[in-house]
């Protein structure tokens, strides 16, 4: 039974067998996994963590910085003092369940650099 794209994302675990660790840093993926042996060497997530990550959090932090001025009207140093952490906390927290989902989905559906479905035409 296939891992799920969830619970490798969220757990930064192997693709393949969602067991061995996807990491050996904070964004560094290992050689290969510790579990089943998958090598990990063709994996690229590029910038697709980066823009779903600009798009979640800009959403939330538009909304919010929108609903506590229009109800409270604080000053601007109470903008930067609220909304410039939680950007913060939010694009580190998200970064690396969103790069293993990446990595999942990558593996899932046999991508790889400059391939299509369609080469065989």
């Amino acid at each position: 039974m296939p891992v799920s794209l969830f619970k490798a994302g969220l757990f930064s675990r192997c693709p393949r067998c969602g067991n061995g660790a996807l990491y050996s840093g904070f964004l560094n993926i290992k050689p290969s996994c510790s579990s089943c042996g998958l090598d990990f060497s063709g994996i690229d997530s590029g910038d697709g963590p980066a823009v779903f990550i600009i798009l979640i959090v800009g959403f939330i932090v538009t909304f919010a910085a929108l609903f506590v001025e229009t109800q409270f009207q604080p000053p601007y140093w109470v903008h930067v003092v609220l909304w410039g952490p939680l950007i913060l906390a939010l694009s580190l927290g998200l970064l690396r369940p969103l790069k293993a989902m990446m990595v999942a989905l990558q593996y899932r559906h046999k991508a790889g650099e400059g391939t299509s479905m369609d080469d065989d035409v």
